[in-house]
């Protein structure tokens, strides 16, 4: 395993295959990005340097000494959505389909994030992360999607039998650089893509859509690590203002979005797949709530949780912490049961449902789940 790419491992996401998938020929802007050096993309602050016994040690662990309770033992509470209730719902409206995969209806139009519908976050359907519930309505009863917006090409967050089904019903794809490439590579057509690099924007129907910044990294075999980009997005509608993570370690790189694009009125921050061993990557729960009042936000809204086993944490731990530093720090959080309708402009705060829900013994856990 490749000392650059730790988590290809440990996230159960990255599940290996020798085969690479192609990427069409790297443009002229790859090179002219300052995000991009040496055939890669990186970082502003390089990874601390891992001997590979630890690398080892951290897989070793996630496949063989997964603690209980890292999946519920039964399928968590799902709103079931139709096309009818979209339709009737009103402008800055916005549903938790699962995971980082959020539909916002803003202008009349609809907005789609990492959209991921399969059963597992795997390169195989028959092997890898197992979703912990369906999705609370198909592509196909889906209207139809002004934009989708890609933050990285990880398989929890770049779904390809999803970019497929969607494509025919997608007026646009924003996406960092390279991963639009990998779009037009499965048939997309290219006159929908769009990629942008950090604090690069574009509007659509009025809307500023901003990529910024995240540290994080990218791949999806182990030949391609950081051959795409990764970003977070600013989303500017009016005078309503929402910030998108993408997955990201904790950096200094949210006061400077806070101030130049802040306040936000929601933030959906990462919260989740996360473990004290790479911070570097992914956020702990009290970091995120750091980068929430870097941004400026007003209501925070934490995802990337609750529909994959892609760490050692219990599976509710996520809801658990975020809550209770939320509450020290007296930031307004919710935590919307997936599928629900929330008021972007003003947000509620729910109760704790996933206390409700059992978790899965450690044997079953052993077996397979």
């Amino acid at each position: 395993m490749s000392r650059s790419h730790p988590l290809l491992l440990l996230t159960g996401v990255l599940i290996m295959t020798a085969c690479a998938l192609s990427l069409a020929d790297s443009p002229k802007t790859y090179a002219e990005s300052p995000q991009y050096a040496d055939g890669k993309f990186r970082n502003p602050v390089p990874k601390p340097p891992e001997g590979f016994a630890k690398t080892l040690r951290i897989a070793w662990n996630f496949f063989f000494n997964k603690p209980a309770g890292t999946m519920p033992a039964t399928a968590l509470p799902v709103a079931t959505l139709t096309r009818a209730q979209l339709l009737a719902a009103p402008d800055r409206t916005l549903w938790r389909l699962g995971h980082s995969t959020i539909l916002l209806k803003l202008r009349g139009e609809f907005w789609l994030t990492d959209p991921v519908f399969s059963e597992r976050a795997s390169p195989f359907q028959w092997a890898g992360p197992k979703r912990f519930h369906a999705p609370p309505i198909s592509i196909e009863e889906l209207p139809p999607i002004r934009a989708v917006i890609l933050s990285h090409d990880h398989y929890d967050h770049l779904d390809h039998a999803a970019i497929l089904a969607l494509a025919g019903k997608t007026e646009t794809f924003l996406a960092p650089l390279g991963v639009g490439d990998r779009l037009v590579d499965w048939g997309v057509d290219a006159a929908k893509v769009q990629q942008l690099d950090w604090w690069q924007e574009t509007a659509l129907e009025g809307i500023r859509f901003v990529a910024t910044p995240a540290q994080h990294f990218s791949g999806r075999s182990l030949s391609d690590g950081n051959s795409t980009l990764w970003a977070s997005w600013v989303m500017i509608d009016g005078d309503t203002r929402v910030y998108f993570s993408g997955d990201t370690g904790y950096f200094d790189g949210f006061k400077t979005i806070g101030e130049r694009f802040g306040p936000f009125d929601l933030t959906l921050l990462e919260t989740g797949a996360y473990d004290k061993q790479w911070p570097y990557v992914h956020m702990l729960p009290e970091q995120t709530l750091q980068a929430h009042l870097d941004l400026r936000g007003r209501w925070l809204l934490p995802v990337h949780n609750g529909t994959f086993d892609l760490s050692m944490h219990a599976w509710s731990d996520p809801f658990e912490r975020i809550s209770a530093a939320a509450a020290q720090h007296g930031v307004s959080l919710t935590t919307p049961v997936i599928g629900t309708a929330l008021d972007i402009r003003a947000p509620r705060a729910d109760t704790p449902w996933w206390r409700e829900v059992p978790e899965l013994p450690v044997e079953a856990v052993a077996a397979g789940g």
